[in-house]
């Protein structure tokens, strides 16, 4: 098993339910404070296989979604409302839907406020991540020559304003409930969250889903959205794209050795985006899967179905891998 998961027991409804290699069902408790101080406990089940199945019922908003580490949550919510996570403002869309993700290490507690009467307490329930040993990556890439960092720097400045454009999708809820494909099918050699040692030497944690599939394999858009990068050789990443999918959700998609779309194209579900390959820091052929709500990396494989080519358990072997 990749991770386990600790939902908070108060509250639930429902029971656990495991498969093979993945997390056990979470739990999740929302309190709904309302001006009068009355109080409603209830709780998601989110089965293993990473796919929303039901809602909080609280006195003034429902919230849908995975309130866990990397997980989405939305929430139905009334035209002009103003509508805040913590202190972060969110935006509504057309629809009236808000959307929120939270990151690795978000966070036990969270607090989603409607209006100046609604406010809904959300446990976010805590993963433990594994660590993942990466033997034969180029040394180059572990410890950036000093020539090499101001090319580092620019490419993160030029992904980050690849990031922050916000394309407006008026079908966006309907991709993140249950609407994502798999870009790639084959073995899972890395998965979210886990911690990354490279050549002995500590890096960051991993943020995407790592997919070992043969070079020159095609690589299709999990989901509608607008290139908003198209680079053949980042120092990092190598071929890489950016994928906005609307209102501050993006996929990313790194080490391609051929990437064959470009800025500004207005892509469907299951186009083409570019091949698989090892370029950047890899030590083989493999896509590396990441998405990103606004600032904060969330897991993809909680939006997508489990592939029966799940590979996960052996990920302290020396497999393909990314940063």
């Amino acid at each position: 098993m990749t991770s386990r998961e600790r939902g908070t027991r108060k509250g639930w409804w429902g029971a656990a339910q495991r498969v093979q290699h993945l997390p056990a069902v979470l739990g999740a408790h929302y309190t709904s404070r309302m001006k009068q101080l009355r109080t409603l406990s209830g709780a998601i089940a989110v089965a293993a296989a990473f796919t929303f199945n039901a809602g909080a019922w609280g006195q003034c908003v429902t919230v849908q979604g995975d309130p866990v580490e990397g997980g989405l949550i939305w929430a139905k919510v009334g035209q002009g409302e103003e509508v805040w996570l913590d202190d972060r403002s969110l935006a509504v869309l057309p629809n009236g839907y808000v959307v929120a993700g939270f990151h690795r290490d978000a966070s036990a507690s969270s607090i989603l406020k409607v209006g100046k009467d609604c406010e809904v307490e959300l446990r976010v329930a805590q993963r433990e991540y594994r660590i993942q040993r990466v033997e034969g990556v180029p040394q180059r890439t572990v410890t950036p020559p000093k020539e090499q960092l101001e090319r580092i720097r620019r490419e993160r400045q030029l992904v980050a304003a690849a990031k922050a454009e916000v394309v407006e999708r008026p079908d966006w809820l309907m991709q993140i409930d249950g609407g994502f494909v798999w870009p790639v099918k084959g073995p899972i050699s890395g998965v979210y969250g886990s911690q990354r040692v490279y050549n002995g030497k500590p890096g960051n944690p991993h943020y995407g889903v790592d997919i070992a599939v043969p070079t020159g394999t095609p690589v299709y858009a999990p989901a509608a959205g607008r290139v908003t990068l198209a680079e053949p050789d980042l120092f990092y990443s190598g071929g890489t794209v950016i994928l906005d999918h609307g209102y501050g959700l993006s996929s990313s998609f790194l080490h391609m050795s051929a990437v064959t779309a470009k800025v500004g194209d207005e892509l469907t579900q299951g186009e083409k985006i570019g091949e698989v390959g090892a370029t950047g820091r890899a030590t083989g052929p493999h896509l590396d899967w990441r998405m990103s709500w606004q600032d904060r990396r969330v897991d993809p494989q909680r939006l997508v179905p489990p592939m029966a080519t799940d590979n996960t358990e052996n990920t302290d072997k020396k497999v393909p891998a990314a940063r």
